[in-house]
């Protein structure tokens, strides 16, 4: 019996319908990554009085701030292949609940080991990046997957929502409220994701795909690369969106919530601003944009990394003593500036992934988004180590500028020296 073809009205109710379910995929599940990422950026201000009272130093306070980054991180590679597997809406609705106990069980903590155990579980919504990316994506076409990414990656703005948020419910009612509040919000998004979120079983990954076929990404060289760069873009991200606010507070001697205030002038454009590198990594390319990223991110970190200095020198009218380091204001100046490359770099790098490996995306952002969690867990810790071992807090940067370094050079070596401008195919034109 011959199929009857649909008619064109059928098509387009049906295109339509489509779309429709695109346009709600992506904001409900851009609003589910920016309550995630809120509530895995919580250390970044409840650490603070929690440093206070139980007399941390600067390696323990990185260790309590980086543990919820860890458990975020090694989840991701799982968590991507499931999503391929099983589908967003599933993985994405179950990751969620899952946090919520442990969110509201960090009130009852008193011990630094308590904070440890229970962040290692609240650090579960962190993978919720490698669940969204590739479940966002498969609803659009190719030439709009770069924006679509973009969008929900705004969602790392979440870590400015949680320095507008944190500090007013500190103050009010003190630091333990903030996990309580976090966690009712945080089931509240669950019931939202189910309701308006959907499935499409066309976009699951082949069932007689094996585990160990997607994994077999890792032997890649281009993924090492991507995960070299995403652990600057990002893990970058995370560590200084973690580590301003105390910052502020010990560099400039301001108040946490003007601290927080200006920390979110970082975090707010580096979250928000990843649409627009999206939209850019569509038009011009993700080496284009990736290659301005890094360049960027080297002269303001190399800015930064200079520590407050006064020196003298002998003159004919005796000794005069100068000072050279950056205020308040010239600081925030090249941190915003700082947030949005990255914001940049940060869809960038997964415009190469949706380009190399549209097949694969689930695996393959959880891979790439591993290397940048786990960028994420370790440089808090190192820039605790660096001060406690230098007392100079601007080592941090100086850190992230030689991280930038290996990132320059590995990018011309492999993708610069090829082009038909530097390369030898310029040669021969």
């Amino acid at each position: 019996m011959s199929s009857i073809p649909a008619s064109p009205a059928a098509l387009a109710g049906a295109g339509a319908s489509s779309q429709r379910q695109a346009l709600s995929v992506l904001i409900v599940s851009t609003l589910a990554f920016t309550v995630c990422f809120m509530v895995w950026m919580m250390f970044g201000v409840i650490g603070i009085p929690i440093k206070k009272a139980l007399d941390l130093n600067a390696t323990q306070f990185g260790l309590l701030m980086a543990t919820p980054v860890l458990t975020g991180s090694l989840v991701r590679v799982p968590l991507g292949i499931w999503t391929d597997r099983f589908g967003g809406r599933i993985v994405f609705t179950i990751l969620m609940a899952l946090t919520v106990p442990a969110i509201w069980m960090m009130s009852y903590a008193t011990q630094f080991w308590h904070f440890i155990v229970i962040g290692l579980f609240v650090g579960l919504a962190g993978g919720s990046f490698s669940v969204g990316t590739p479940y966002v994506a498969r609803w659009f076409p190719k030439h709009r997957q770069g924006f679509a990414m973009g969008v929900y990656g705004a969602g790392n703005s979440g870590a400015a929502v949680n320095k507008f948020i944190a500090p007013l419910i500190l103050v009010a009612f003190g630091w333990t409220m903030v996990p309580q509040v976090y966690a009712a919000i945080m089931l509240g998004t669950v019931v939202l994701f189910w309701l308006f979120s959907h499935s499409n079983p066309a976009h699951l990954a082949p069932s007689n795909v094996s585990f160990a076929d997607q994994l077999k990404a890792l032997k890649d060289p281009a993924v090492l690369k991507y995960c070299q760069y995403y652990s600057i873009v990002f893990g970058g991200y995370v560590a200084l969106a973690l580590w301003m606010v105390q910052y502020y507070v010990g560099e400039y001697g301001l108040d946490i919530r003007v601290a927080a205030l200006l920390a979110a002038c970082f975090s707010l454009p580096g979250g928000v601003l990843r649409a627009v590198g999206g939209w850019l990594s569509d038009k011009y390319g993700a080496h284009a944009v990736t290659w301005w990223v890094m360049w960027v991110s080297w002269i303001c970190l190399f800015l930064l990394s200079y520590p407050q200095t006064d020196f003298t020198i002998t003159t004919v009218n005796g000794p005069q003593t100068f000072h050279i380091g950056l205020n308040v204001y010239a600081f925030t100046v090249l941190m915003f500036i700082l947030g949005i490359a990255w914001a940049f770099g940060k869809a960038s790098v997964f415009k190469y992934i949706s380009d190399d490996y549209p097949k694969n995306i689930g695996a393959i952002s959880g891979i790439v988004g591993l290397a940048g969690g786990l960028g994420g867990f370790v440089l808090p810790i190192m820039f605790g180590a660096l001060l406690d071992l230098t007392g100079i807090r601007s080592s941090a940067f100086m850190l992230l500028y030689g991280v930038v370094w290996v990132s320059l050079i590995w990018m011309y070596f492999t993708e610069v020296r090829r082009t038909r401008v530097m390369g030898e195919a310029a040669a021969r034109t």
